[in-house]
């Protein structure tokens, strides 16, 4: 069966494990306007946030009419200004006056979203005003925020003020209306009833106040901003430790082959010829011979552990031949179909040959199986090889198989472990892993 012609079970593992801060569920501190409307409706009125919603939709009138105002200002110098090319400057200051607002904004969140706001501007390279300009202009968050501050001056002002006008005027004017009209009892009953409905305007001006602020972080200090930044640290944190602990694995092998190993070589030649120059059957003959073999046991094991740290076959011949190996050392007969076109990256190689060899321990330790099979070809950039066989199936990656070993060493590299193993067999272990089509081993 070719690859991709089986039924993948699942991917394990498809996500990763979701942690959950301690107290979720109970007793979690409302971080939003939004979760405060919809999470504690029975909560809200006697909370800050309908005021804090108040407040920041006022104080959104008043930066998007002083927005408004400066960006006009800046158009009026700029026009004067034109005929001696200083003027030449005002699209720059127009265009970084976002900023000014990002900032405001950003510090404005806080009354509605209690969440950190981000600044999403990386650090200039080096000093200088001209260099800080440079650096803003060729970023992304610059123009959002430009966009964020005509939308402010243009539109969103104007909204915060008829969301407030129209929630607070009518039951304002009613409570207000024994000081407008003369006192007559009418006129009591229409107060009483004004502030009896005046709570329920807090609603709609704190789902506007959400709106408005979800909007403003998305332009000024997205979410997305700082995690794409730890996820990218992340992975290159994770890709300097893969290739360190590949150095480390590689500088143990060294050390073991060219120190301990010829150690023990030395140490068995010495106990041959010791024990060829003594009587046959004498004592001294045959506790000498004991170490004679139990130091050719040691080097027997200390090849094979040297073999397993790195081994030498697929550091000068390659994948295909260290999985010939590998499957020619198997207790479980095992085909091999690998064709690969030329030498893979290092890391590549390494990955999918411990990746192997974990499923064939697996093979040989708990499928009860006769014979197994390797497949691998390099497709689109990927590397895909299968290990299958004709076992007892119920392989569970929760069980200690090892599985588990192997999907983190295979996340290192961005690859991918699909598993499919029913009750009753057969078993089949397929393995991902990226490599670009141009890529090969120096």
């Amino acid at each position: 069966m070719s690859l991709g012609q089986h039924r993948v079970r699942g991917v394990w593992p498809a996500l990763p494990r979701i942690v959950r801060p301690a107290g979720y569920g109970r007793g979690v501190q409302t971080r939003t306007a939004w979760q405060a409307v919809t999470e504690r409706p029975g909560r809200f009125l006697g909370s800050s946030w309908p005021w804090r919603s108040l407040a920041y939709l006022l104080s959104g009138v008043l930066v998007g009419l002083g927005t408004l105002v400066g960006l006009l200002l800046l158009l009026a110098v700029g026009a004067v200004l034109i005929a001696v090319a200083v003027g030449l400057l005002t699209p720059v200051a127009f265009v970084l006056s976002g900023t000014v607002l990002a900032r405001v904004e950003r510090w404005r969140l806080r009354l509605v979203d209690r969440d950190p706001a981000p600044d999403p501007h990386r650090r200039p390279d080096r000093p200088g005003r001209w260099t800080w300009a440079r650096t803003r202009l060729g970023e992304q968050a610059t123009w959002r925020e430009f966009g964020y501050a005509m939308l402010s001056a243009l539109a969103l002002w104007v909204i915060d003020a008829l969301v407030v006008g129209v929630c607070l005027a009518g039951p304002v004017a009613m409570m207000l209306s024994p000081l407008i009209g003369n006192p007559v009892t009418g006129y009591f009953v229409l107060a009483g009833l004004g502030l009896l409905i005046l709570p329920a305007f807090a609603y709609p001006i704190t789902a506007w106040a959400a709106a408005r602020a979800a909007l403003a972080r998305a332009l000024v200090a997205p979410r997305e901003t700082e995690l794409g930044e730890r996820l990218i640290e992340v992975a290159r944190s994770r890709a300097r430790l893969v290739d360190a602990f590949e150095l480390e694995r590689r500088r143990i092998e060294r050390d073991l082959h060219d120190g301990a190993q010829q150690r023990l070589v030395a140490l068995t030649m010495t106990l041959g010829l010791a024990r060829l120059d003594l009587p046959p059957e004498s004592e001294t003959a045959r506790q000498v011979g004991d170490a004679h073999d139990q130091a050719k046991a040691a080097l027997a094991e200390l090849r094979e552990l040297i073999r397993g740290v790195h081994p030498h076959v697929l550091a000068d011949r390659g994948l295909a031949a260290a999985v010939e190996d590998a499957a020619g050392r198997s207790p479980v007969p095992v085909e091999v179909d690998l064709s690969l076109p030329a030498r893979l990256p290092d890391v590549v190689e390494v990955t999918a040959y411990y990746a192997v060899c974990e499923a064939l321990a697996n093979v040989a330790k708990h499928s009860q199986s006769t014979r197994g099979q390797i497949r691998g070809r390099l497709v689109a950039g990927q590397l895909m090889i299968e290990v299958r066989d004709d076992g007892c199936g119920g392989a569970d990656p929760a069980a200690g198989t090892g599985l588990a070993g192997l999907a983190d060493r295979l996340a290192a590299v961005d690859g991918r472990l699909f598993l499919s193993s029913p009750t009753g067999g057969p078993t089949v272990v397929r393995v991902e892993i990226p490599c670009p089509r141009n890529a090969s081993s120096e």
